[in-house]
């Protein structure tokens, strides 16, 4: 391919002298024998530069064929590629940046968090994107944009693009109905939007969601046999732990330190009792959170109380089969913990009492009461 190498360094040397229409020509010779050759690496990066020169020197329309017909192209210059990507005409990028997939993860990361809302929406439109480059889009890009990658299900967030999402969708239908719409939401983000969600958006979901719908009422819901206490029928060991409960959340000595005591000493009645009191909760919904092994109903009440990690690792550990947690899924949980918000894990535990008080007692069931501080 020595005669590749002779052609471009010829037509190098001509840009300087040929006039803007010559220029043009020699651009789309160039592309031609680019698209239609089979070329080395090398010589497909000469390329690049050679035509990377003759776009400095060419008008923004044909600037933005040029990108139309390489956008599609996989064998293009990632040079050329990247220098059309950052290119402030947007008529020029957007190609690119929608299609092109020899754009790479730092190239698309690098354009939107230094290009405006137009490249970003351009990028929000591609059919894939990783979770660096949407945690970028969610937190620069205006409502657009943000409802652009809601929509996307080539998209992957993050928990921080989730959690960030769902912030935005306050006061946003439709960004919240994208959000609830979405495969690949997770359920404790779910419940959370669900928590923030008007009531024609719910109706929405509920219609279109009906199994995710399903599992957060179970969640919050009491199940007539389905879970009995950790230790059988209430004993006397168990009124003696919620008089001695009672009394201290009476005199407002009820706090974090003494839940954390209390799971450390695996006294799992006086956890119980004390999450109930702290919670305004049915004693049976604390200790569906506290068994369950999905643990994010857990996960989202420590953080509504404001609890440290160090307090919620302790109720893991005391509701865990045998108080034990693998390092793997304890390193899980604790980032799925610092993930949440307090404010919108507030809002999530004043939807389960919503729906806890609420709710009527079905057919021959029980409903434990809420707890007395007696």
């Amino acid at each position: 391919m020595g005669e590749v190498h002779s052609f471009l360094r010829d037509l190098d040397d001509a840009i300087a002298r040929g006039t803007a229409e010559s220029r043009t020509r020699a651009l789309w010779h160039a592309t031609d024998l680019l698209i239609t050759g089979r070329y080395s690496d090398e010589e497909i990066w000469t390329f690049g530069e050679v035509i990377g020169r003759l776009t400095d020197e060419i008008e923004v329309a044909v600037r933005a064929q040029l990108s139309d017909l390489l956008a599609v192209f996989d064998r293009a210059p990632t040079n050329i590629i990247h220098k059309l990507a950052f290119d402030d005409s947007i008529e020029v990028a957007g190609p690119v940046l929608r299609e092109s997939e020899r754009l790479d993860k730092e190239a698309l990361v690098a354009t939107a968090k230094t290009k405006g809302q137009p490249h970003l929406l351009a990028i929000s439109k591609r059919k894939s994107l990783e979770e660096e480059v949407t945690d970028v889009l969610v937190r620069r890009g205006d409502r657009e944009v943000v409802n652009s990658v809601a929509s996307n299900q080539g998209a992957r967030l993050s928990n921080f693009g989730f959690l960030h999402m769902i912030t935005r969708a306050e006061g946003d239908s439709i960004l919240a109905e994208q959000l609830g719409l979405r495969s690949d939401i997770p359920r404790h983000v779910f419940q959370q939007l669900i928590a923030k969600a008007s009531d024609n958006v719910k109706k929405r979901l509920e219609r279109e969601r009906p199994a995710m719908m399903s599992e957060i009422q179970t969640t919050v819901s009491d199940v007539a046999g389905e879970l009995q206490s950790k230790f059988g029928p209430a004993s006397r060991n168990y009124f003696v732990a919620k008089r001695v409960v009672a009394t201290q959340y009476r005199e407002g000595n009820l706090n974090e330190a003494s839940i954390a005591g209390y799971a450390k000493s695996h006294r799992f009645d006086e956890v119980t009792i004390g999450l109930s009191l702290l919670c305004s909760l049915p004693g049976d919904v604390i200790e569906r959170a506290l068994l369950d092994r999905n643990r994010e109903m857990l996960l989202v009440l420590a953080k509504a109380l404001g609890f440290s990690w160090a307090t919620t690792m302790a109720l893991l550990f005391l509701g865990a089969k045998d108080h034990r947690i693998t390092a793997k899924d304890l390193k899980d949980l604790e980032s799925d913990f610092g993930s949440l918000n307090i404010q919108t894990s507030k809002s999530v535990l004043e939807f389960y009492k919503s729906r806890k008080h609420n709710e009527p007692a079905g057919p021959g069931h029980t409903r434990q009461p809420l707890l007395q501080a007696h």
